[in-house]
C-alpha cells in the first residue's frame, strides 16, 4: 500500500478529478495516492464513496490484492446498501482468489488442487455471497464461472486427499472423503473418479452392500466408466 500523504491546495472535487485522469491513463499509484488522500482528508465528501470503488480497482491493477480485499471488505462494511456494492463484492472476490496465486501460476495455470486451499475457499464464498444477494448483478454471471472454477479445484483437493488415504490402505477414511465430493460437489469432473474410489475401497473392506450401492449410481451415471467395464 503507498503511504497516505495529504494533498495540498486542491479541493476535494480536483483531487478526484485528478485521480479519475490518472485512472484513465493507467497511472494507477497516482491515482492510489489521489483517492487515499481524498477518502483521508474528506471521509464524508461527495465523491468520497465513488473514490474507494476506484481505489480497490487501483490496488488490485498494481497488483496489490491484500490492499483490494481490504478495502473492498471496508467499503461493503461501510456501504451496504450502496448501488456499487455487488461491484465491491466482485473485486473482493478476484482480489482474495488472485492473492493466493503465484505469477508463474497466473501466467501458466498450474493446478492448485495440491496447496493450502484457505483463501480459495474464502473467495468461493464471497462469490457465493455476491450470487445469493445479487443474482441479476452485472457481475453475477462472471462470479459463478470462477464459482464453478473453484469448486472443481475444492473437489480436486478432496479427492487428492481420499487418494492418498487409499494408497496407503486407509480404506475407510478414502471411502469417506470420496463419499463428501460425491455428496458436496455434484457435477464436478471428480465425481465418477470418486465414485470408483470408493467402490474400491469398499471392495478392500469386503462391503459387498455398499460397493453395490455405489456400482449402481456409477451404472446409471456413468455407464462407460472403465471401471464398470473391468468390473
Amino acid at each position: 500500500m503507498i503511504q497516505r500523504m495529504p494533498i495540498k491546495n486542491e479541493s476535494p472535487g480536483q483531487i478526484f478529478v485528478q485521480g479519475e485522469k490518472a485512472l484513465k491513463r493507467h497511472d494507477y499509484r497516482e491515482a492510489i495516492k489521489r483517492f487515499e488522500a481524498l477518502d483521508v482528508q474528506y471521509p464524508f465528501g461527495h465523491d468520497t464513496e465513488i473514490a474507494q470503488l476506484h481505489l480497490i480497482y487501483a490496488y488490485y491493477m498494481t497488483d496489490d490484492y491484500a490492499s483490494a480485499e481490504a478495502a473492498a471488505a471496508r467499503f461493503i462494511y461501510a456501504h451496504p446498501t450502496d448501488p456499487h456494492v455487488d461491484y465491491a463484492y466482485f473485486m473482493r472476490g478476484l482480489a482474495s482468489f488472485y492473492q493466493n496465486l503465484g505469477v508463474f501460476e497466473r501466467f501458466f495455470r498450474v493446478d492448485l488442487a495440491t496447496r493450502d486451499l484457505s483463501q480459495i475457499k474464502k473467495s468461493y464464498d464471497i462469490f457465493a455471497n455476491l450470487e445469493q444477494q445479487f443474482p441479476h448483478s452485472a457481475y453475477a454471471p462472471a462470479a459463478h464461472q470462477y464459482l464453478i472454477y473453484l469448486r472443481n479445484m475444492l473437489a480436486n483437493h478432496e479427492l487428492e486427499v481420499a487418494q492418498y488415504y487409499f494408497a496407503r490402505q486407509a480404506y475407510i477414511a478414502a471411502a469417506d472423503r470420496a463419499s463428501l465430493v460425491v455428496r458436496h460437489y455434484e457435477g464436478a469432473p471428480a465425481v465418477p473418479d470418486a465414485l470408483v474410489l470408493m467402490a474400491k475401497s469398499y471392495r478392500a473392506l469386503g462391503l459387498q452392500q455398499n460397493l453395490q450401492e455405489v456400482m449402481r449410481v456409477l451404472e446409471y451415471n456413468y455407464p462407460q466408466s472403465d471401471y464398470i467395464k473391468a468390473y
